[in-house]
């Protein structure tokens, strides 16, 4: 048996002093489910200026039981079902780090900092993207002593942090523009396509990572599959002939330059993107000629979204194929090029991937 030293013993004792002021908060607490509605009623009347507020907010008791949800608190938490009589900490506790935990109890308890709290959280569900938000906790009634129902307000801050995050990364695929063949509404039809095929597998069977911030990112990112070509010079993009084995070296190289270029963004999913778009089913692909399930599942959808589109578009150098011909010829490399699932899969939505090209058509197509 391992021996605590005794810091370790003073930690225990701490915690279960406070278990215990927690404990005892209840026991004095009437727990009767009436009462309690009753006297919450006051707070909740048509004229409470918080239950029709644009921000989210929440009344918790002295337990930190929610008692009141307002509706923008519901659309805010949309992947959470039953939020009234749930706790606070069982709601949020996975999305916090303990030591908020802590300070969030010994403020309702102890009245730390006048029974106030701040913080911030990242709350996500498999149903709802990442929300980021900035937590206020304060008394309702702000003259009492020992107050015994709290507001808790919530101010998502996710648009703002994801509109800046993004527009720096847009400036990298603007610049990038230039360097890349692939004109008109190309990026942005694979950012549809791409987000298309994630949404048919969410509720396929063997497909759980995929989940709201995994359909939202690829959304966004399979646009930057090809930002490497930034660093890949001009007369080897332009060559109007076939390129010499130096040369296809050198234009394979987009792939680990891009990947380095988003090597910075939050998510892993920029950088295999980046880094694996051009990989094969059957290991014939590059830069690492990596196959099967090696390949990060995002590669795989952005590589059957990108070629989809490009079989489609008209360039210089080919006419455009049709959505029959492209959805038959891809069809044929669903056990080479293609992973076969993810071409099931996308057999089954192909119309979808017409509908978006063609809303999306180039003048020159």
């Amino acid at each position: 048996m391992e021996i605590m030293d005794k810091e370790e013993i003073a930690e225990e004792l701490t915690e279960l002093d406070e278990l215990n002021a927690l404990d005892e908060v209840s026991e004095n607490t009437v727990d009767d489910s009436d009462n309690e509605e009753t006297d919450c009623s006051r707070y909740f009347s048509e004229v409470d200026p918080f239950t029709k507020s644009i921000f989210p907010v929440l009344f918790i008791n002295k337990k930190l039981k929610i008692l009141f949800a307002n509706e923008a608190s519901e659309r805010l938490l949309q992947g959470f079902k039953n939020i009234n009589g749930q706790y606070l900490t069982d709601l949020f506790g996975k999305f916090f780090n303990l030591e908020d935990i802590r300070l969030i109890r010994e403020t309702v308890l102890k009245g730390n900092n006048g029974f106030s709290w701040r913080g911030e959280a990242k709350i996500k569900s498999r149903e709802m993207a990442s929300t980021q938000i900035k937590i206020f906790l304060f008394p309702y009634d702000i003259t009492a002593r020992d107050p015994s129902d709290f507001i808790v307000m919530f101010d998502d801050v996710t648009e703002e942090n994801r509109t800046l995050l993004r527009s720096v990364f847009m400036s990298l695929l603007e610049a990038s523009k230039p360097k890349d063949n692939d004109t008109g509404q190309h990026i942005t039809r694979v950012n549809k396509y791409s987000k298309r095929l994630a949404e048919e597998l969410f509720n396929k069977k063997g497909y759980e990572r995929i989940d709201a911030d995994f359909i939202d990112n690829i959304g966004f990112l399979a646009s930057m599959h090809d930002v490497g070509k930034i660093g890949t010079p001009d007369d080897i993009l332009n060559k109007k002939g076939p390129l010499s084995d130096w040369e296809w070296t050198v234009m394979q190289e987009h792939t680990k330059n891009g990947a380095f270029i988003l090597s910075t963004y939050p998510h892993p999913m920029a950088k295999e993107i980046a880094l694996s778009h051009h990989e094969r089913w059957n290991g014939t692909g590059y830069p690492f000629k990596l196959e099967g399930d090696m390949i990060p599942l995002a590669a795989r959808i952005v590589s059957i979204a990108d070629v989809y589109d490009a079989l489609r578009m008209k360039r210089s150098y080919k006419p455009a194929v049709s959505h029959e011909s492209t959805v038959e010829k891809m069809m044929e490399s669903k056990n080479s090029q293609f992973d076969p699932a993810l071409m099931e899969a996308f057999y089954n939505i192909a119309g979808d991937f017409n509908e978006f090209f063609e809303a999306l058509k180039d003048n020159n197509s």
